[in-house]
Parts: C-alpha cells; sequence; structure tokens
C-alpha cells in the first residue's frame, strides 16, 4: 500500500514543466489533451478535465440508479407483492442490496470530493472515482438483471423463459458497456501517438 500525500505548489509547477519539456503528440483542435488555447494541456489541467468528466458521467449514472432504487423500493408496499414466493422474494432482497449498493458506489465521488477538497489530492481522488464509477456500473448491470428476471419470473410464469431473457439482455450490456469500449480502447493504443503500431 502506497502513502498519499499532498503536492506542495513547488512540486505542481515541476510536474508541469516536465510536462512543457516532454515531445508534443500532434494533436487535432478540441482533442481531449488540448487546452482551451490551443496548446496541450498541463498535469493540472488534465486532472481538472478528468474530473469534470467524472462528474459527467456520474450525473448520468447516478439518475438511471436513483429511477430504479426508487421503483424497486415501492414494489414492497403493492399488494401484488404478498403473493410473491420465497424464490421472488429472495431475489428481491437481492436485488434491492445491488441497488442499494450501486447506489453507494456511483454517489461515492461526490463524498471522496467533497471530504478531500482543498488537500490537492484531486489526481487521486479521479482515479478512485474512476474506480468506484467502474465498481457503480458492475453493480448497476447486476440490479437490472435481478429485476428483469424478478418481474419476467412474473409475467412468464417461470424461471427458466425468465432466465434464457435476462442472459441475452445481460449479454447486450456487456457487448454496449464493456466490449465496445475495450476494444475501441484497444484500438486506440495502437495508434502511433500511443507508442502501438500503424
Amino acid at each position: 500500500m502506497t502513502a498519499t500525500r499532498r503536492l506542495t505548489e513547488a512540486e505542481w509547477r515541476t510536474v508541469e514543466e516536465e510536462t512543457a519539456r516532454r515531445p508534443q503528440v500532434s494533436r487535432q483542435p478540441g482533442d481531449a489533451g488540448e487546452g482551451a488555447d490551443g496548446q496541450p494541456e498541463g498535469a493540472r489541467e488534465r486532472v481538472n478535465r478528468r474530473w469534470q468528466e467524472v462528474l459527467q458521467e456520474t450525473r448520468v449514472a447516478q439518475t438511471g440508479v436513483q429511477i430504479l432504487f426508487g421503483f424497486l423500493l415501492s414494489l414492497a408496499f403493492t399488494a401484488r407483492f404478498r403473493e410473491l414466493g420465497g424464490f421472488d422474494r429472495g431475489l428481491y432482497v437481492v436485488t434491492i442490496i445491488l441497488a442499494a449498493s450501486s447506489t453507494a458506489a456511483l454517489i461515492a465521488p461526490v463524498s471522496l470530493h467533497r471530504c478531500l477538497s482543498g488537500l490537492r489530492l484531486k489526481e487521486e481522488v479521479v482515479i478512485a472515482a474512476g474506480r468506484l464509477m467502474v465498481c457503480g456500473m458492475v453493480l448497476l448491470a447486476l440490479t437490472v438483471a435481478c429485476t428483469l428476471m424478478l418481474i419476467l419470473n412474473v409475467v412468464l410464469g417461470g424461471a427458466l423463459a425468465a432466465g434464457i431473457v435476462v442472459g441475452a439482455v445481460m449479454l447486450w450490456f456487456a457487448l454496449c458497456w464493456y466490449v465496445t469500449p475495450y476494444r475501441l480502447r484497444r484500438k486506440a493504443l495502437t495508434r502511433p501517438q500511443y507508442g502501438g503500431r500503424r
């Protein structure tokens, strides 16, 4: 485990000077690694940009998980809920726990920022927030899977049919959320500016 400490003003200047001395990669206007003035971004600008990106992603994910969580909480108070069997009730409990865990992971970056604000730990906060976002998205996908299983088991009248549909939907989630970004990332890393082959 590594210790984390604050960077002093002098250390930030050193990081920015070293960044400025590195050979610059040719970029197109508007690339993520370019500042507003068209110059390559410094270490601080990069961390600030990455933090803003995490906040935007968090806003989108939080909205979805909060709506789903609210829907799930309301189910326990419906008349039909009392008619559910043991499997469905157990699945409901697992789904609620997953939704609560997803909510916690997706809101955690805000708490991290608030608790560590002013300590010059933004880069560490960005890294931790990114990991929490990935964890929250996995938990959200599992929440959606369990919610679908719960609903489709009642609608279709059997766990097998519901399981097949849920499996197909989860394959789609995996393709959209993980496989496609991973393939695009691998393709981008083979570009010459990242040291890959042409």
